[in-house]
C-alpha cells in the first residue's frame, strides 16, 4: 500500500483554494503526457459528434424530453423510456468524459515546466465551449429539435475540436512569433481552402437540417428548403474544396515547400476522396442512417486535415519556450522579522 500523506491544514486550504496550483506544486509531467493528454480532448470532440450523430440517427433525440433532468420526475433515463432515453442519455453522459479529457489536458498543462500559459488558456476556452455547448444541447431539446439548433450545436461542437487541435499542435511548439515556412501568396491559397471548408461544412448543417433525419419520429420541424437544392450546393462546395486543395500541393511542390506542408496536403486530398464516396452513396442510397454517422465523422478528418494543412505552413522552435515562473516562485516572500 502507497502511504497517504499527511497534509497541513495550510496545505489543504491552499488546495481548496487554487487546486490546480497546488497540483503543478507537486507533479511535473513529462511533454509526452501533456501532448497525449491534449489528444484525448481531440479525441472527445470527434467521439462528441459521433455520438451526437447516432442520437439524431437513431430518432432519439427526445428520448429525454426535458433538461437538465432526463424527465419532469427523474435525473436519469428510467425502464419505461426504452432504447431512445438511453441513447440520448448515454450521449449526455459522454459530456462528462469529454469534460474529464478537457480537465486533464487543463492540469496537464498547468504542471507542466516551464508553465507555458498560452496553452493553459487554450485548455480554459476548451473548457468553456463545452460548458456553453452542453446548455445549447439542453436548448436544442427543450425547442423540439429545431433545426437550426441542432445546426449551431454541431458548428459549436467543431469550434471544439479546432480549438482542441490547436492546443494539441502549441504543445509541439515554442512560443516564439510564428516563423512563415511559404511564401505570401501560398498562404492566401491556405486561407482560402479554411473559408471554403468552414462553408462546406456550414452548409452541410443546412443539409441535415432540411433533411429527412430529423432526430425523432415526431413531426420536427425542418429547415424549409430544397434538399436535393442545398445538397448540390453542398456536393459543389466539397468539388471547390478539393480543386484548392490539389491547387494547393501543386503550388507547394512547384515552389519546393518544407516536406511538412507537402504531406498535409496530400493528406487532406486522400480524406476528401473519401469522404466524398462516402457522401455520393449516402445521396443516391437515400442517406443510410451508417452511412450519414460516416459522413459526419469524415466531416470531424476533413476539419482536422484543413486545420493541420494550415498549422504546417509556420514554425515555431521547439526550444524558443517563453518561461514563466512556476506557482512557488510566484508567491511572495515572507517579509523580514525585524
Amino acid at each position: 500500500m502507497v502511504p497517504v500523506p499527511k497534509l497541513t491544514r495550510a496545505e489543504v486550504a491552499q488546495a481548496v483554494r487554487n487546486p490546480l496550483q497546488y497540483i503543478a506544486e507537486r507533479w511535473t509531467p513529462s511533454p509526452r503526457t501533456v501532448r497525449r493528454a491534449a489528444m484525448s480532448a481531440v479525441v472527445m470532440a470527434v467521439a462528441i459528434v459521433v455520438t451526437g450523430g447516432a442520437v439524431r440517427l437513431t430518432g432519439s433525440g427526445l428520448g429525454c424530453p426535458t433538461w437538465p433532468k432526463c424527465t419532469d420526475e427523474s435525473l436519469t433515463a428510467t425502464s419505461a423510456m426504452g432504447f431512445h432515453g438511453v441513447i440520448e442519455f448515454g450521449n449526455r453522459m459522454l459530456t462528462y468524459v469529454l469534460c474529464a479529457a478537457v480537465g486533464w489536458a487543463i492540469i496537464a498543462a498547468r504542471s507542466a515546466k516551464p508553465w507555458r500559459r498560452g496553452v493553459t488558456r487554450l485548455g480554459w476556452a476548451q473548457f468553456w465551449v463545452v460548458m456553453g455547448n452542453a446548455v445549447l444541447g439542453g436548448v436544442v431539446v427543450l425547442v423540439g429539435l429545431n433545426p437550426y439548433t441542432v445546426a449551431a450545436h454541431f458548428l459549436l461542437s467543431t469550434a471544439l475540436l479546432t480549438i482542441a487541435l490547436l492546443t494539441w499542435h502549441r504543445i509541439g511548439e515554442g512560443d516564439t512569433a510564428p516563423r512563415p515556412l511559404v511564401g505570401k501568396a501560398v498562404s492566401q491559397l491556405t486561407w482560402l481552402l479554411v473559408v471554403a471548408a468552414g462553408l462546406l461544412i456550414a452548409v452541410g448543417t443546412v443539409v441535415t437540417g432540411a433533411g429527412r433525419h430529423a432526430g425523432d419520429s415526431s413531426d420536427v420541424h425542418r429547415i424549409p428548403i430544397d434538399w436535393k437544392m442545398i445538397a448540390q450546393l453542398h456536393a459543389d462546395l466539397a468539388w471547390v474544396v478539393v480543386a484548392l486543395t490539389v491547387a494547393l500541393w501543386f503550388v507547394l511542390k512547384a515552389v519546393d515547400a518544407p516536406i511538412g506542408p507537402l504531406h498535409r496536403a496530400r493528406d487532406l486530398f486522400l480524406i476528401l476522396m473519401a469522404q466524398g464516396v462516402i457522401g455520393y452513396v449516402q445521396y443516391f442510397t437515400d442517406t443510410p442512417e451508417i452511412l450519414v454517422g460516416l459522413h459526419m465523422f469524415g466531416s470531424c478528418l476533413v476539419w482536422i486535415g484543413v486545420l493541420r494543412v494550415l498549422l504546417s505552413q509556420r514554425e515555431r522552435p521547439v526550444d524558443a519556450v517563453a518561461e514563466v515562473p512556476g506557482p512557488a516562485a510566484e508567491q511572495p516572500e515572507p517579509a523580514a522579522a525585524g
